[in-house]
C-alpha cells in the first residue's frame, strides 16, 4: 500500500468515526476542511468590493478622478477645516471619500452636519458619496455600541 492509499484510508475511517460521532451531537455538525499544499480558503466574506468597467478603467489607465465637487455648504472655510481633519484621522480620502464602514459614515455626515447647520442633513452627503438612505445607516449606528465610541472620538477630534 502507498502513502496516498493509507492516508486515504486513515481519512476515511476518520470520517466514519466522526459521523458516528455526529449522531450524538446535538448542538451541530462536524465539518472538516482539507487543503493542498499552497492552497487557499475564504471562510467568510462580508465586504466585496465590486469594479465597474467605468472604475476598472480608470485603474488600468493609471489616472486619478478628479476630486469631486463639493456642495457650497460643504466647502466653507469652516468644511474645509472639518474635511482635513477627517483626512488626517484616516476617515474619508483625499476626494472627500469615506474610508470607514457606512454606520460610521453616517455617524461622521450627521457630525458635520450639525457643526455646520447644514438641513437638510442626508441630501448633500448622499450625492457627495453617491448613497441612498443614509438615515437609516445612522439609525442602524445608534444601535452599535462602536458607534458611540465613535462619536466620543469625533467630538474629541471636530470640538
Amino acid at each position: 500500500m502507498d502513502n496516498n492509499e493509507e492516508i486515504l484510508r486513515l481519512l476515511n475511517r476518520l470520517l466514519e468515526e466522526l459521523h458516528q460521532a455526529d449522531g450524538n451531537n446535538k448542538k451541530g455538525s462536524t465539518v472538516i476542511n482539507i487543503y493542498g499544499k499552497g492552497s487557499q480558503h475564504v471562510d467568510k466574506i462580508e465586504k466585496q468590493i465590486i469594479y465597474t468597467d467605468a472604475s476598472s478603467k480608470l485603474i488600468k489607465d493609471n489616472k486619478e478622478t478628479p476630486p469631486p465637487d463639493l456642495p457650497p455648504s460643504l466647502s466653507t472655510d469652516k468644511a474645509m477645516v472639518l474635511w482635513k481633519k477627517a483626512q488626517d484621522a484616516g476617515y474619508v480620502d483625499d476626494n472627500y471619500q469615506p474610508l470607514i464602514s457606512r454606520t460610521q459614515s453616517a455617524v461622521l455626515a450627521s457630525t458635520i452636519a450639525n457643526i455646520l447647520s447644514i438641513k437638510p442633513k442626508w441630501k448633500q452627503f448622499e450625492s457627495l458619496w453617491n448613497r441612498k438612505d443614509m438615515y437609516h445607516d445612522y439609525y442602524q449606528a445608534l444601535n452599535q455600541k462602536q458607534s458611540l465610541e465613535f462619536q466620543d472620538t469625533l467630538k474629541k477630534l471636530f470640538y
